[in-house]
């Protein structure tokens, strides 16, 4: 004799996702400054456990130099061989879906990017928007290229500084409820 069983548990994990983050970097050095942006950063988070997944494709920065851009995927961060950064963590405190004030949230885990995984602590701003359906997620952190082993050569090292300023901002909206 077979029993079915269903679980009739309500299910109350709200995930919410975003597929056009924006993350900037910039690098500040002696010669002249350097600035990329990307518009395809991809995430999914829970809200109930506070898990994040953040993913952005490499190739998709774009700079204010084409010859900025080629040197930076091919000599620094070897676009081909490493093609994406992550960060995958959770949230050291549980966000409050009811709160209309923006909440200081950071997100423990690892962040890879050149191959090289580092655990980090990113701190977050998040808001809640229109009624809970929505979240924007704001965060600037420091990378240093060492720590991920991106080699600037000394010749270079007045073009381009050795840790570079990270900042993400992503609208979320929610896909279950």
């Amino acid at each position: 004799m077979t029993f079915l069983y269903w679980n009739t548990t309500p299910v109350n994990a709200q995930f919410y996702q975003t597929t056009s983050a924006e993350i900037r970097f910039f690098s500040s050095a002696p010669v002249e400054d350097i600035e990329a942006v990307s518009k395809e950063g991809i995430a999914v988070l829970n809200s109930d456990n506070g898990e994040i997944s953040f993913k952005v494709m490499m190739r998709s920065f774009k700079f204010e130099k084409s010859l900025m851009q080629e040197h930076f995927n091919e000599n620094y961060v070897e676009s081909e061989k490493y093609p994406a950064a992550t960060f995958k963590g959770e949230a050291n405190s549980k966000i409050d879906l009811d709160s209309s004030t923006p909440q200081e949230v950071v997100f423990k885990g690892d962040f890879s990017v050149h191959g090289v995984s580092r655990p980090r602590d990113i701190p977050v701003r998040i808001t809640v928007k229109n009624n809970g359906k929505a979240l924007k997620l704001e965060s600037q952190f420091d990378v240093a290229c060492k720590d991920h082993d991106i080699k600037i050569p000394k010749i270079l090292w007045e073009n381009i500084a050795e840790v570079i300023e990270v900042s993400v901002n992503a609208e979320f909206q929610i896909i279950t409820k």
